[in-house]
């Protein structure tokens, strides 16, 4: 399963503009840097200009509502919204649109009223498919919502990408691995996966400060993101981002108190599962040489490294080499890599 192109994106936040319900772990104002309140058309205006002038030698980008429920937004807003992404459109600095929004506001009504309009794309925050775990986060839906709304979208021909955390209230790796079984049966576009983290001001914040709530450790979360992600991936799933994206508000510890968080969380991830390959098969074929060669498409190599070099300093202590030469070749897979001229697909 070779990675699609990834589109440039204009991201327009609205944080918990939209949302009835106020999940536990949430705080959309920390992680975005702005404020939940209703931006003026100007403010608007000013966003995209700006991420336009990122956009100078590549096709038109996509324009994408992050940080709120979209279809829990007034008529009003929501029209609002797309008229003035479609003017974008119609000029051809846009190519179309995509947002998120929650399982329980996919209707019948709300995606007539969306024809009229370019959306590509719509993601639904989904989180878990354990109703005992979403009602502990008090996400005010079920497991039925979201396999209705993946059914009423596909209906449509949207491409669908759901969202799922690991680490929960009341969510164990049992949980999380049925919630993966139950998300792939619904055969989504692409899937996310989000460790959860204890933001400053949320109501797990206090639970975590009254010692009721625990969140992973990063390597539990690491492991645990690592099954999913291979999971998926064996079901043609195509898993876009693991983590939360870095920024300089996830940056600052006083946004989150507690949790696995780390900038580069899916390298992480990426980086173990290329650890596991290379070691799975030295463990069956001791090397012959104390030099080896791993051979590998140049947007791996990166992540057979790891960070500061932590795979090759663990590869060459345990199976007890002197030098370890990783060479870049473009026309390779990203699924796999050359070790000693034998191919091996990621495990």
């Amino acid at each position: 399963m070779e990675a699609k192109e990834k589109p440039f994106i204009v991201p327009i936040f609205i944080p918990q503009q939209g949302c009835r319900h106020h999940c536990v772990f949430c705080n959309q104002s920390a992680i975005t840097g702005r404020p939940a309140t209703w931006p003026s058309t100007e403010e608007f205006r000013k966003w995209i200009k700006k991420y336009l002038t990122y956009n100078k030698y590549r096709k038109p980008p996509v324009m994408a509502f992050y940080g709120g429920n979209f279809l829990g937004l007034s008529q009003e807003k929501i029209s609002c919204l797309l008229e003035m992404a479609d003017e974008y459109i119609r000029r051809g600095e846009i190519q179309s649109i995509r947002f998120s929004t929650r399982p329980d506001t996919i209707s019948e009504t709300g995606l007539k009223r969306l024809e009229p309009f370019p959306v590509s794309e719509i993601e639904l925050g989904v989180q878990s498919m354990d109703d005992k775990v979403l009602t502990i986060c008090r996400r005010g839906h079920f497991a039925a919502d979201t396999e209705h709304a993946v059914g009423r979208l596909k209906k449509y021909r949207y491409n669908v990408g759901l969202q799922l955390m690991i680490g929960l209230p009341g969510q164990s790796a049992e949980s999380a691995w049925k919630t993966a079984e139950q998300t792939a049966a619904l055969s989504p576009d692409f899937v996310r996966i989000y460790p959860t983290l204890v933001l400053t001001q949320s109501p797990l914040a206090k639970w975590y400060h009254e010692g009721t709530y625990r969140p992973l450790e990063l390597k539990e979360a690491v492991f645990q993101t690592k099954r999913l992600y291979l999971f998926f991936r064996k079901h043609g799933i195509r898993v876009i981002r693991m983590g939360l994206q870095s920024s300089q508000e996830l940056d600052d510890k006083k946004t989150v108190l507690a949790g696995p968080y780390h900038p580069a969380f899916g390298h992480l991830v990426l980086s173990e599962i290329y650890m596991d390959t290379i070691c799975g098969f030295y463990n069956s074929n001791p090397p012959a040489h104390r030099t080896i060669d791993i051979i590998a498409n140049p947007g791996c190599i990166s992540r057979i490294r790891g960070i500061k070099n932590e795979n090759v300093r663990h590869l060459e202590k345990r199976f007890n080499l002197d030098r370890i030469n990783i060479k870049a070749d473009p026309a390779l897979s990203l699924q796999g890599l050359f070790i000693d001229r034998q191919w091996l697909d990621l495990q």
